[in-house]
This record gives structure tokens, sequence and C-alpha cells, in this order.
């Protein structure tokens, strides 16, 4: 029943990118598929466009890509359980959430990519930004419900973070201009609205008629939110200013991260589709359905070339007892869409 749900509302889609008018110039398609192998799974992608590389989470390391070539750059181990990346130019360093054991993140180099040290955080340390307005490093620990957020230039024998209550278990998150953070509570169907100059949570937002929503990305010119739900299978368009629902489009099934660039939202299922939507006579709408590999559920996008990077694998069943399928060793990949 699910898998016929999700082609159902995958063909809605397509008929209405069908259906719209024609804008040939946005067109977006699988430009090439980067074999890299290696041992480890995926989450978060990370691109740093202005040095030409992007960093993709891989368990217990984290790779760094060429955008140019293509190439891994550098292999940064020690993770238990990795999950997200964030860079900071201004200290030359990078942070890395480890959500395995009693959780930390792994802060290191950014020209060298040489682990500088850990902060030690809390259990299933996820979803992870750097909030350039505040100047403060932002993740969240799904286990125990909390926001942390410390100065990227923390001193790292003994310095602290602040932590706050979210009242559920986060994923993603994003920030605006005004000292606010927004985070997804996957489990209470609600988006937090966090004052980080309070250090509380000052609203709580239903994503309804979305649910189990994981993805964000922001609009900070328009004051919008793009978020991604995987049940119902939606991406949603909220209003920053009061939590409004503008619009609510089909997408396909377990989807994991949500873009934004030049006026379009993209959001990346693991039933193999990439979702591009734009606002069209006024109204937010499905403008293209791009079909990508099973598995390819989360991204990155290079705002300056146009181009987005989403990592896979081939997939064995998943053994008896078993809730995901397995990685067939030796077969990740990165597929890459671009526009034309």
């Amino acid at each position: 029943m699910r898998k016929l749900q999700s082609l159902l509302i995958l063909t809605a889609a397509m008929l209405m990118a069908g259906s719209l008018p024609g804008r040939a110039q946005t067109r977006w398609t699988v430009t090439n598929t980067l074999h890299i192998g290696g041992e480890g799974g995926w989450d978060y992608v990370l691109v740093d466009a202005r040095n030409n590389r992007f960093f993709v989470t891989r368990q217990t390391h984290t790779q760094v890509f060429s955008t140019t070539t293509g190439q891994v750059i550098a292999d940064i181990p020690g993770q238990i359980r990795s999950h997200g990346t964030a860079i900071v130019p201004a200290v030359n360093r990078g942070f890395i959430t480890d959500g395995g054991g009693e959780g930390a993140i792994d802060v290191f180099d950014l020209t060298t990519y040489k682990l500088l040290g850990k902060i030690h955080t809390m259990p299933d340390s996820d979803g992870i930004i750097y909030d350039r307005f505040a100047n403060l490093i932002l993740a969240v620990s799904g286990d125990e419900g909390k926001l942390m957020t410390f100065s990227p230039d923390i001193d790292l024998a003994g310095g602290k973070f602040t932590t706050i209550d979210l009242g559920g278990s986060p994923e993603f998150l994003a920030a605006d201009r005004d000292g606010k953070a927004y985070i997804n509570i996957p489990d209470k169907n609600l988006v937090d609205v966090v004052d980080l100059k309070a250090n509380k949570v000052m609203a709580r937002w239903p994503v309804a008629p979305g649910g189990k929503n994981v993805g964000m990305a922001i609009d900070l010119r328009d004051h919008l939110l793009f978020i991604g739900c995987r049940d119902p299978q939606k991406l949603i368009v909220m209003s920053t200013v009061d939590g409004k629902i503008v619009a609510d489009l089909p997408i396909g099934s377990g989807n994991d991260a949500v873009r934004f660039a030049d006026g379009q939202a993209f959001a990346s299922c693991r039933q193999g589709v990439l979702i591009v939507a734009s606002q069209i006579d006024g109204r937010w709408q499905v403008e293209q359905v791009v079909k990508t590999a099973d598995g390819a559920r989360t991204m990155g996008l290079d705002r300056r070339t146009h181009t987005i990077y989403l990592p896979t694998a081939q997939m064995e069943p998943p053994a008896p007892g078993q809730r995901r399928p397995n990685m067939k060793p030796g077969t990740f990949e990165i597929v890459v869409v671009s526009q034309q």
C-alpha cells in the first residue's frame, strides 16, 4: 500500500510538472555519477563553494571531495557515527557531529584536515549548521531533545556550550538574520522556533498537512521555510513570520534533505527522485521531478555552479528482522545533478 501511495504521489507530481509553462532554461538533469567505493554509509552533505569542495559524512569517517575533479582530497577519521558537518572559515575550523557513544563534535583544521580536538556533547548529536548572523555553531541531540550552541572559537580543552530543551527529538535546522533558529521536531510534527539571545523556545508551529518533518532550508529574503516531511510525504512551505503554511507539495518517500537557492526549493528522496519546486504565477508548485538513484536521500547544493551532489549506494534486501537494507560493499557513489 505504501509503495502504491508513493507511486500515485510521484505520478501526480510529474503531471503537475508537465503542465507548467515552459522553463527549459532551468531544467535539472543527472550529468555524472562518481563511483567512490570504500566503507561506510552516508548522511548529510555540505558544499563549500568558495573552496571548490564538499563534505560527506560516512559513519566512521568524513570525506572531502573536489567539486572540480570529483576526487577525494581528504579523509577525516575518528568518528563512531558521523552525521553532519559545519565549517567556519574565519577561524579555519570544521565541525563534525558524532552521534555514537556519549556523543561528540569533532573539530578539524580546514586547511590540513587534521583533528584539533573533540567537544564532548550528547548522544545522537545529529544536525549541525553554522549561523553566520549570530556567529554560533548550532547542533542538535536527537536522544536528549536539546539544541546545543557555542562560539566557533570555543576552547577545545574546557569550553562550555549552551543547551536549550526542545520538548521533542530534533532533526535538521535553519537560522535567520534575526537571532532565531527553526528546528524540525519530527516526533511531534512541529517546528520549534528558538530565540538564540534568550536561549528558549518562543513558538511551536505545526507542519500539518505534513508530518515526520526532517529536511529543512530557509529563504532569508522572502522569510520562508521549506520543510521535507516523510508521513505524509510533503514539501511544506511555511512563513517564518507567523508559521502559516503557504503551500504543501507532493514529494517522494524517504526525504532527508531540503535545499533552497535562486527561487527554487529541492527535496531529495530515498525513493530515487529529486523534487524541484518554484513559485509560478504566485503559487508554489512542483516544477520538475528528476530521477536520481534509489537511496539518494541527502544532498549538497553548490549555488555557484548550480550543481547538486547526492550520495547513495547499491542496496541488498534487508535481512530477516532488519528494518533497512544493507549497502553492498564498495558501491558508494555520488550522483551529480546539474542545471541545463
